[in-house]
């Protein structure tokens, strides 16, 4: 399993996700408004470690989608399904830690995503339908390792890659994985993944507030300035930010956001090393 790394960044998760093998965005989370981007993770991975990312967060859409099942690990490293493949190759690329999500349903799933290189893992689907596997992950793995995703859909908790709406509200969520000894989630805007309509800054804050949680923001970043809005609300618990659409249309320069978090005098609460 991979250690932890320490920092005291506000992290900026430059976010690879994954479709086929290929890198691509989706917008709201719509299989079928999809634009591909490319088709080397690895490279791209590469590409935004180069440009100074110290953490990538990586999804496998079908996984999340059901579509490309995650365990149990066939004994031939071959025969594993296509995305886990490229997560295996993007650790092998960069050295860079690595958040990964995406069909993690079981200790299994969790267990071959860390064994293929990811640094810490994301539950979504599973912290709605299957609490006991939270709490046997934090037990087994630990808060450092086990992140909960939290996707909104007008303040319900979306699954199944967005694909259903429980009638989860999102706070409730939140407050019980902190119960369980969660420390960090990503909260996530259906409605502005993808769409350059600005990072849902305050929304984050107020779910960090309410719930006593650390929170990445995710969702509708499309310009330096939602990186500073997000960054005022550190203080409150807003402790990253995952950038996608925004990084692929040139809307954002990496190196930009990661200068203005490296200016901005955060400093994390001590809960958790990595954010």
């Amino acid at each position: 399993m991979n250690t932890m790394p320490t920092t005291a960044e506000f992290v900026i998760f430059p976010a690879i996700d994954l479709r086929r093998g290929r890198c691509v965005r989706l917008r709201q989370g719509d299989p079928a408004a999809e634009t591909v981007f490319g088709a080397d993770p690895a490279a791209l991975a590469r590409h935004w470690v180069d440009l100074g990312a110290t953490w990538l967060h990586v999804v496998n859409l079908d996984g999340a989608l059901q579509t490309d099942a995650a365990s149990p690990a066939p004994a031939d490293a071959a025969a594993l399904p296509l995305n886990l493949r490229r997560l295996a190759e993007i650790r092998a690329a960069v050295a860079a830690p690595i958040q990964f999500g995406g069909g993690l349903r079981s200790l299994a799933d969790i267990e071959l995503a860390l064994d293929l290189g990811a640094t810490r893992v994301v539950l979504g689907t599973a912290a709605v339908q299957n609490p006991v596997l939270v709490a046997d992950a934090l037990r087994r793995y630990g808060a450092a390792t086990i992140v909960i995703g939290i996707d909104a859909r007008e303040g319900l908790v979306a699954t199944h890659g967005w694909l259903q709406t429980s009638n989860v509200p999102v706070l409730a969520l939140a407050q019980a994985m902190r119960t369980a000894g969660v420390t960090h989630i990503i909260f996530t805007d259906i409605a502005r993944d993808g769409m350059l309509s600005g990072a849902a800054a305050e929304a984050s804050a107020a779910l960090a507030r309410a719930s006593g949680l650390q929170v990445i923001a995710s969702g509708g970043v499309r310009d330096l300035d939602d990186i500073r809005r997000l960054l005022a609300l550190s203080g409150a618990g807003v402790a990253g930010v995952i950038v996608g659409q925004a990084l692929y249309t040139g809307r954002l320069a990496l190196p930009d956001a990661l200068h203005l978090a490296r200016g901005s005098g955060f400093q994390p609460d001590g809960s958790l090393s990595v954010c």
